[in-house]
């Protein structure tokens, strides 16, 4: 199914979202490994023009671990995990740095939006007592409504003063299946853009804006509720497919392209219920969870 016009910042949904029958994409390449135990690692590579426009995406690499381990309790906070991302983080980071900016976005306030504050809480913070060794800073901008100020405007102003190497942007984004909340962490070496994820799209971070290469770091946190609508159409008309006295129903649903089924959701959602996001009951337990799953893997890759 062509699903292109539900939102998702994860490059490997936008990948999937391409028929098999299709073949490769041109100018986009993804490989999956497994790394541990229950632990999927996919890399997406966009490598041109051609393949950013057929993903909506900037050129650049994008790398996914997905475990449904993520999202169940661990007196470790998922170690191994954290011990696979730092190993990807490395590969991003620029050889022979010597100093970075971790930018922890979001608010702070707003469970499903607190990824980045909470990450940049658990870092072993360096700068302030550090001059030789790895500089580790932090700064957790907050959102335009609390600041008045867009968070790449402070922190343009906090890259010019302090000069690091590099910059670490952790944003919760948002994803087009529902199984892939609090299950996923995605890392790209092409920057981000806060708050695309629910279609409040601010100035984008990345070499280009701010002068130094940007990391991003993102879980996906809330699902789109046309999404949900539009994935449980689907789960309906395979279900109805095989009754006898039901069967000329399902074939209805799928006479429809998907576009038109989408399109069709979103003319009977938005006048009721507006864009409307979607995010798990227990969100609070998974964005726990995770920042720390994240920070260790960020302190692992940092210092070890």
């Amino acid at each position: 199914m062509d699903r292109r016009a539900i939102r998702t910042d994860l490059a490997l949904e936008e990948r999937e979202r391409i028929q098999p029958e299709e073949g490769e994409v041109t100018g986009v390449k993804m490989d999956a490994c497994e790394e541990g135990p229950d632990v999927c690692v996919t890399r997406v590579r966009i490598l041109d023009g051609t393949g950013a426009r057929a993903m909506g995406k900037p050129e650049g690499t994008y790398l996914t671990l997905e475990s449904a381990r993520m999202a169940k309790e661990d007196e470790g906070y998922h170690r191994d995990i954290s011990e696979i991302f730092a190993g990807k983080l490395r590969e991003l980071l620029p050889e022979g740095w010597n100093s970075l900016l971790v930018a922890g976005l979001g608010n702070h306030s707003v469970t499903s939006d607190s990824l980045g504050p909470r990450v940049v809480d658990n870092l072993w913070i360096t700068r302030h007592i550090e001059k030789q060794g790895k500089m580790v800073s932090g700064i957790v901008p907050g959102v335009m409504a609390q600041t008045g100020m867009e968070s790449a405007e402070i922190i343009k102003g906090i890259v010019r003063e302090t000069g690091p190497d590099v910059v670490i942007a952790i944003d919760a984004l948002a994803a087009r299946s529902v199984r892939r909340l609090g299950t996923t962490i995605q890392l790209s070496d092409t920057g981000i853009q806060p708050g695309s994820g629910v279609g409040n799209h601010r100035n984008r971070l990345n070499a280009e804006t701010l002068g130094v290469p940007v990391i991003a770091v993102g879980v996906p946190t809330v699902v789109s509720a046309a999404a949900i609508v539009y994935d449980t159409i689907d789960i309906l008309a395979a279900a109805l497919e095989g009754n006898q006295e039901t069967r000329g129903l399902s074939e209805t649903i799928r006479a429809m392209e998907s576009q038109e089924q989408y399109q069709l959701i979103q003319e009977l959602l938005l006048p009721r219920l507006g864009p409307m996001f979607v995010t798990p009951k227990d969100i609070d337990a998974v964005v726990k969870r995770l920042s720390f799953t994240i920070s260790e893997g960020m302190n692992m890759a940092f210092f070890a």
